[in-house]
């Protein structure tokens, strides 16, 4: 309320609803196989992963990269 934000929950099994949800999961997929046990991802691994995501560059940003983005948009801040 104090932020006038709207929300939205999307509806159990209904994927269709969390586009951008499941594309990130698509990408991590990429780096961590599906069944993959998560206790036996290493934090080098999750950097890795986090990194590779972060600096590929996306669509819905005009072809930047997202971690070019964040930073810019902190430098203003």
């Amino acid at each position: 309320e104090a932020l006038e934000a709207e929300l939205y929950f999307a509806h159990p099994y209904s994927s269709w609803e969390r586009g951008a949800n499941e594309n990130a999961n698509g990408l991590l997929r990429q780096y961590v196989k599906k069944g993959t046990d998560l206790r036996t991802v290493t934090d080098e691994q999750i950097e890795f992963a986090q990194t590779r995501i972060n600096n590929r560059p996306k669509k819905c940003l005009g072809f930047k990269q997202p971690a070019v983005i964040f930073k810019t948009m902190a430098m203003v801040a």
